[in-house]
């Protein structure tokens, strides 16, 4: 068997496999023999076909199975002869495939790159240590009460925080606008419902007053026919109502599952959630602050065929979270490549990281790590058990944590600061 390889692309390679006319033509004939000793044709005894008729009934078919299996075989003992590791199927060219000639192909795949790490003792990373406060809880509970609150009529003039029953329509160039008419829309001002121009237009608005006024759309706006122009709207506002906050009375507080109906009882409880919430969050910001550093400070070659498949499982995740079974109303594969990309890139610097560092998973810190997850659950200790013998299951804890203690160990090879932020500006940073 002859081979050679040629690098046609910064991973892609090129390998031409030749195997001599001789291996395949003995395997034809000796399978051949070993159907002629079974065959039943009409008018011949088994056994008897002649070998002619044999090759001229079955030839074809019995050649064709042969070169896909020497095919096959002498693919993968090409990859070992040439010590490549190959990051997709590839795709195979048959060149010469005709009865007493050597058989040839070529084989197209992409191969993973060669992984340096370096420059780690320069990531650094920032700990935002966050001071949680009354006013923090104060307001949590402010938004609860708004996720309950009622609309009031009022008989004045329209201000932030209101909302506005109003119809309306719009028109480009004295076109109607699609999507741009709508009757009864209640419209919360500055909520961000509508646009700028829109929402400024209402403020002051009074019951039965009719408006007329432009809107501005931005220039990046989703629809490309309204993207930076200006459109001239015309609307009629029915009602103005005030929202009434409900008071933090005891069927308030019990309505949030607080037992005992007590104001203390609901704002321990909010606390706790918040510093749940906290505390996913600083993990999750100091993890994407490694992982950016390693992808900057360790620019790798990425197999496009591994970034597909990636989008392309991405975009099959979105699908089910969005309850589409069809692929023509799901989300284009190509919105998911950016992500796919930084996916693939993170998975072969980690994969890199953990075999260079010898980390081998913590089982304890699996255990806890479910612990977490099911502490919510009245049988939590019963789930556990359970969980920890479900081998499908731990696929998908156990990389996890794998992850969690790479992580840990690359901050620990780089630097850190802290820098101090209040809850709000913290949690609503994105």
């Amino acid at each position: 068997m002859l081979v050679s390889v040629e690098a046609s692309g910064a991973l892609e390679r090129r390998m031409r496999v030749e195997v001599p006319a001789q291996q395949i033509d003995s395997q034809v004939a000796e399978r051949l023999k070993n159907v002629g000793r079974t065959a039943r044709l009409e008018g011949f005894r088994p056994g008897k076909v002649p070998a002619k008729v044999i090759q001229k009934r079955f030839g074809p078919q019995v050649r064709q199975e042969v070169i896909s299996e020497v095919m096959q075989a002498s693919y993968a003992e090409a990859l070992q002869k040439e010590s490549l590791i190959p990051a997709s199927n590839p795709e195979i060219e048959p060149e010469q495939i005709e009865p007493g000639k050597d058989f040839s192909y070529t084989a197209v795949f992409e191969v993973f790159p060669e992984v340096t790490l370096k420059d780690l003792d320069k990531i650094g990373v920032t700990i935002a240590e966050v001071s949680m406060g009354d006013d923090d809880i104060d307001a949590v509970l402010v938004n609860l009460r708004e996720q309950r609150a009622t609309w009031e009529p009022v008989e004045r003039a329209a201000q932030a925080g209101d909302q506005v029953l109003v119809d309306f329509d719009g028109k480009l160039d004295g076109e109607s606008i699609d999507n741009g008419k709508g009757e009864s829309v209640p419209v919360v001002l500055g909520g961000g419902q509508m646009l700028p121009d829109f929402d400024a237009a209402l403020l002051g608005a009074k019951a039965g007053d009719d408006k007329t006024f432009d809107v501005s759309y931005p220039a990046d706006y989703p629809a490309e026919d309204l993207a930076g122009k200006t459109a001239e709207f015309s609307a009629r506002i029915q009602v103005v109502n005030e929202q009434k906050l409900p008071e933090l009375d005891e069927a308030f507080i019990k309505a949030f599952g607080v037992e005992d109906g007590t104001l203390g009882t609901l704002r321990a409880e909010v606390a706790k959630n918040m510093q749940s919430e906290l505390t996913t969050k600083l993990a999750a910001d100091l993890k994407q602050q490694v992982l950016d550093q390693l992808i900057d400070l360790n620019p790798i070659d990425v197999p496009q065929s591994l970034v597909k498949q990636e989008a392309h499982s991405m975009q099959h995740d979105a699908m089910r979270r969005m309850g589409v079974t069809e692929h023509a109303d799901a989300p284009p594969e190509e919105s998911f490549m950016p992500a796919a990309l930084r996916r693939v890139q993170v998975g072969l610097l980690m994969q890199e990281f953990i075999k260079a560092e010898s980390i081998t998973l913590d089982q304890e810190r699996v255990k806890l790590k479910m612990k977490e997850l099911f502490a919510g659950y009245d049988d939590s200790e019963q789930m556990l058990s359970s969980y920890l013998s479900n081998p499908q299951f731990l696929q998908q804890i156990e990389p996890m944590v794998l992850e969690d203690q790479a992580i840990e160990a690359l901050r620990a090879k780089g630097s850190e600061k802290t820098s101090s932020v209040s809850f709000k500006e913290y949690m609503d940073a994105r």
